[in-house]
């Protein structure tokens, strides 16, 4: 029996603030199908963040449900939740967060180091995922002799060597510019052409249509947006 990739149904995430309760988000249901490429809009304080710790099993939600290809979430130790987070989801954050010591190449090996990959192993991987993102040829660069676009796509390239069934990206153009922005979003809208399941957080509405799909989050409710057009 088939079973959906990605489904929400009740997600709710109340904060104690000293006697009273902050709610953030309002029974959110959300359904991702395998390969989609959905954006999550939504302006600071709309509970998009708590959204995106709560997809990336970063937290837990205090009511509802979250199974993630076939896993129920809120039904794993903290020991599945760390598996789940280093092989099953891979993270692009606004900022590289590239160890300025490591080259490019060493700094897309770490997540295979902390799985305990054999060297030759990761090193091929590495050099594919490299290669993916157009880099072939900056692989022995340290972080310092990128630009900001080149740092961003090797931060995507980590996030993919895992191979993971979900690609989280959190205000992933946040830290560029315009130009170097689009650049990210070309290749994002790349991987999702080669099948890839991507949720990307936003607040930019013009980032955000770059997607298959949009939906908005306001007030910790979410609601279906338009179908994106983007090629």
């Amino acid at each position: 029996m088939d079973r959906e990739f990605f489904r929400m149904r009740g997600i709710t995430k109340v904060y104690k603030m000293g006697d009273e309760d902050a709610v953030v988000l309002r029974g959110i249901d959300l359904d991702i199908q395998r390969g989609e490429y959905l954006s999550v809009l939504g302006p600071s304080g709309s509970g998009k963040s708590t959204l995106m710790n709560i997809i990336g099993c970063l937290d837990q939600p205090t009511e509802g449900e979250y199974a993630l290809d076939g896993n129920r979430i809120e039904d794993l130790d903290e020991l599945e939740l760390a598996r789940i987070r280093g092989s099953e989801i891979g993270f692009v954050f606004q900022n590289a967060q590239l160890l300025t010591r490591l080259d490019a190449q060493k700094n897309v090996e770490l997540p295979l180091i902390y799985a305990g990959v054999r060297p030759k192993e990761r090193e091929r991987r590495a050099r594919e995922m490299l290669s993916l993102v157009g880099l072939s040829d900056r692989m022995h660069h340290r972080p310092n002799q990128l630009s900001g676009g080149q740092q961003q796509r090797v931060a995507v390239a980590r996030a993919l060597v895992t191979n993971p069934t979900l690609l989280l990206a959190d205000e992933p153009t946040g830290a560029l510019d315009q130009r170097t922005g689009r650049q990210i979003m070309e290749l994002f809208q790349q991987l999702s052409g080669e099948g890839r399941t991507i949720i990307m957080i936003t607040h930019d509405l013009n980032i955000a249509k770059c997607a298959r799909r949009v939906v908005h989050i306001i007030d910790g409710n979410l609601t279906e947006g338009e179908e994106a057009t983007s090629p």
